[in-house]
């Protein structure tokens, strides 16, 4: 017997408990204002979508895909899929129809609830039975999915009887996919809540609070921070509107933000400018800063800001330090997919800046290889851990040792205290400073379909200061008539590749022809024909919640 609840148990709970409250606020689809439910509207379009779920023909196991970008239907769908024992699967809405025709196809996907300018990329497709539109219906038919406008959808509130337990299967989140090589990562519902509950021991989150959230949803860690409002019985604001992110914190009574490092870099690169601009704010940063920081923090949010969290790629220590030292907690943690997905964070006003903190209470740390410096390969083992990739024993085996220890790949190191410090990737994945993971192979897919591509590899790059996708190509020199006129083939290939990037999401782009690099000699592969990719890879350091 599991000790840990399933998802859906912890937000009943909540749902029970704080039936009036505010549950989730999100920026409406025509992004002109926000729309909100209660915990008390949300149980019910719970409800809702279970029973229109099992309408539609869906049994438990079977797998249903989000495709929209938050709102407040999206986390009703989530659990509506989960209390009818069904696997949700949220698929990022910023990918391209073929890349998302290929997740479903891999993922075994019965169904789709789908936003209304997103419904079109999916209605249609033979292998799937239904099409649920959350913006009603255009008038435009589908060939062969049955496409339900949401309002029909939600027309019972009845759902089927189905005991769920917490081994059973709940989230599906795809890492990658359009090489046709998918990781599916599949977390239980113990993964997750069991992860949660290691971090509500370190981590003070309740019922009070307001949770203002950049992340989204699709991503390990914005669902992560989703979840775990909602079993606490907070509210869970989403925006992705940053020019008007004070007003948000202020209009809400935000008192934790969640975001990616982009962010709060330039958050406090503000904080700076405006402090060397300014006489008054000059001295008060020499004598007293947390008088300075008091002023920020009753500007973004009215004094209730209490800290915070930033996830999904490195945080400069600079940054870290300059707001604790305002007085303002921040608080950075590390983590991955396959983890649920935090491993490690940090405490809001540490001294260790640079370090993701210890490890989570039901998480073992291991360090394999160590060099002199004592880094290596940083192993977990903890009821965090996924179940596996699906339908891919092979990754999984890859990953995950016979001891249950997950391979993250990342190179890193244990102080003294157990405090953890991320040195490196091994893997291939680059992120972004905006907490995008790019998988170089699925570029390196559509661009190896180019005619006058040969060898090519794809790595992370700086131009003007700038982290930017770059392209290593050796061409198809014959097939370009023998001449080997370098600015020729690369301003050929350019052509070539400003069609591919229409068939990739804009954050997976090239997006200029300075970042084609045209090589003399073919790119040295392994004896499997691979490239060998640490000859080649600049790479930034670091790693964060959702990593993968």
């Amino acid at each position: 017997m599991s000790k840990y609840p399933t998802i859906v148990e912890v937000f009943q709970a909540a749902a029970q408990a704080q039936r009036s409250k505010k549950a989730v606020v999100a920026l409406s689809p025509q992004g002109a204002s926000y729309d909100e439910v209660s915990y008390r509207q949300l149980a019910e379009l719970v409800d809702c979508v279970a029973t229109g779920l099992s309408r539609c023909g869906v049994r438990p196991t079977e797998k249903v895909a989000i495709l929209s970008r938050p709102r407040p239907e999206w986390p009703a769908a989530m659990l509506g899929i989960l209390k009818m024992g069904a696997v949700a699967i949220p698929i990022d809405p910023l990918l391209k129809g073929g890349e998302i025709q290929r997740l479903l196809d891999a993922c075994d996907v019965v169904g789709v609830i789908a936003s209304g300018d997103l419904a079109p990329l999916v209605e249609g497709l033979s292998s799937l039975r239904f099409v649920v539109n959350l913006d009603g219906q255009d008038g435009a038919q589908p060939r062969t999915a049955q496409t339900l406008p949401w309002d029909e959808f939600l027309a019972e509130k009845t759902p089927p009887v189905w005991e769920v337990q917490p081994r059973d299967l709940a989230i599906m989140l795809c890492t990658s996919g359009t090489t046709g090589d998918a990781k599916s990562v599949m977390l239980a519902h113990e993964n997750i809540t069991s992860n949660l509950s290691a971090v509500f021991e370190r981590l003070d989150l309740n019922s009070n609070d307001v949770v203002l959230s950049i992340a989204p949803w699709n991503h390990s860690f914005g669902l992560a921070v989703l979840i775990a409002a909602l079993w606490k019985g907070a509210t869970i604001v989403y925006t992705n509107d940053y020019a008007n992110l004070s007003e948000v914190l202020r209009r809400y009574g935000a008192t934790i933000l969640v975001g990616v490092p982009k962010l709060y870099h330039a958050m406090y690169q503000r904080v700076e400018e405006a402090i060397k601009e300014n006489v008054l704010k000059r001295g008060l940063h020499r004598a007293v800063p947390k008088v300075l920081g008091w002023m920020l923090k009753q500007k973004l949010a009215g004094g209730k800001l209490r800290f915070f969290i930033s996830g999904s790629a490195p945080l400069a220590p600079t940054t870290i330090q300059g707001f604790r030292r305002l007085g303002v907690g921040m608080i950075e943690g590390y983590g991955m997919t396959e983890a649920s997905p935090a491993l490690s964070f940090s405490t809001p006003f540490n001294r260790k800046p640079g370090s993701v903190g210890p490890a989570l209470p039901n998480v073992d740390f291991k360090i394999i290889e160590p060099n002199e410096d004592g880094v290596g390969e940083l192993l977990a083992r903890g009821p965090n851990i996924m179940r596996g990739y699906y339908k891919n024993p092979q990754r999984t085996k890859e990953v995950i040792d016979e001891e249950g220890w997950l391979h993250t790949g990342d190179l890193a190191y244990l102080d003294e205290d157990g405090w953890l410090y991320i040195k490196g990737r091994r893997k291939n994945v680059i992120v972004l400073d905006t907490g995008k993971n790019v998988y170089p192979e699925e570029i390196e897919w559509e661009l190896g379909r180019i005619p006058y591509v040969e060898d090519v590899m794809i790595r992370s790059a700086e131009r003007k200061g700038t982290e930017v996708i770059q392209a290593l190509i050796y061409p198809k020199w014959d097939v370009m008539g023998g001449s080997r006129h370098l600015d020729h083939a690369r301003k050929l290939i350019w052509e070539e590749i400003k069609a591919c990037n229409q068939n990739l999401a804009a954050y997976k782009r090239i997006k200029s022809e300075q970042d084609v690099i045209i090589v003399e000699q073919p790119l040295e592969k392994t004896s499997l024909k691979g490239v060998k990719r640490y000859l080649y890879v600049q790479s930034p350091v670091g790693g964060t919640f959702g990593r993968r």
